[in-house]
């Protein structure tokens, strides 16, 4: 019997604790809509701050992803020593082909280089008059795809690579861009944790102000509970979860102006890839990393208020008769 009654009692204890947990979680609620301009503006201040951060990771996490195959501007040529086969050329393409840091191998023949040279220059009738092709066998060697840092360890191992070949003369890639782009990436990390540690603070302080003002204009109801013998868990719980929901809000309308703004930019930037004969679609947070911003948001709103009611009862002199728990 006595088991059975202990029993009994913890899930008496269990479903009061969810009866008062979910009371104040959907009662708190119910007090924000009811202020709704007010509530409004906390949210659009929680909403930007969170905002900024989570635009520049999204930047970068594009920027990051950028496809870099198959495009002139990103291969690297190699010119082979004069008198060099046709055999060893096929050789070295067929090796690089099976290499991890290439996408695609383009051979280019001495005559294929001259017909290319002819149509560009316009030189056709001066270079009727050349009794041999001076032109070399070409390679062109796109790297494959992936981050930044990515692409540009593998074309230095790829260059290491070519350069290191007998029957190659010359390598030439321009990779001072893709260095450049390298450390802004490496910049734009740092920035992104930097501004994650300042909003974030900025979010906290913004929702402790406001759960501070809050518990003031009910001092009266907070006193009268204390002499009822209410504790501070009791206390605490309807400005926690206002805290929460001011968290969850403000993250929530952060996803969505993230969203608006990449729509909004989507088809301008678009077009401009294309004049530059590539394309590339933003990439959005998506599900799981939505899901991350609203559990952190949810997280700071609630720690502001925390950190506010514990101040303010401190400031009463009433912790004590608020209890332990």
């Amino acid at each position: 019997m006595n088991s059975i009654a202990r029993t009994g009692q913890v899930r008496r204890r269990i479903r009061a604790w969810s009866r008062r947990h979910s009371y104040s979680f959907f009662s708190s609620l119910g007090v924000l809509l009811q202020h709704r301009i007010g509530t409004l503006m906390t949210v659009l201040v929680l909403a930007i701050a969170m905002f900024l951060p989570l635009g520049l990771y999204t930047t970068l996490t594009n920027l990051e992803g950028m496809n870099l195959r198959q495009d002139e501007w990103s291969a690297v040529t190699v010119f082979f020593k004069p008198g060099t086969s046709e055999a060893e050329v096929r050789s070295v393409a067929e090796e690089l082909a099976t290499r991890m840091q290439t996408e695609n191998v383009v051979v280019i023949s001495p005559a294929e280089g001259m017909l290319d040279f002819r149509d560009a220059s316009g030189f056709g009738e001066s270079l009727d008059m050349l009794e041999e092709n001076p032109l070399p066998w070409v390679m062109q060697v796109s790297p494959r795809s992936g981050t930044t840092g990515e692409v540009e360890q593998g074309v230095r191992e790829l260059m290491a690579y070519l350069q290191s070949l007998d029957s190659v003369e010359l390598t030439q890639f321009d990779y001072k861009w893709l260095q450049r782009l390298g450390r802004m990436v490496e910049l734009g990390r740092s920035a992104i944790t930097a501004l994650a540690l300042l909003f974030g603070l900025a979010v906290i302080v913004v929702v402790a102000n406001t759960i501070r003002l809050d518990v003031a204009s009910h001092a009266e109801e907070i006193e009268i509970l204390a002499l009822v013998g209410a504790g501070n868990a009791f206390v605490r719980q309807p400005f926690l979860y206002t805290g929460l929901w001011y968290g969850l809000m403000g993250s929530l309308l952060a996803i969505g102006l993230l969203a608006v703004t990449m729509l909004y930019l989507g088809r301008p930037l678009g077009l401009l890839l294309e004049a530059y004969g590539t394309s590339f679609k933003l990439q959005g947070l998506g599900l799981y990393k939505s899901l991350w911003v609203l559990a952190g948001g949810g997280f700071l709103g609630w720690l502001g208020a925390g950190i506010a009611v514990q101040r303010y009862l401190r400031q009463l002199k009433i912790g004590g008769r608020l209890g332990r728990h």
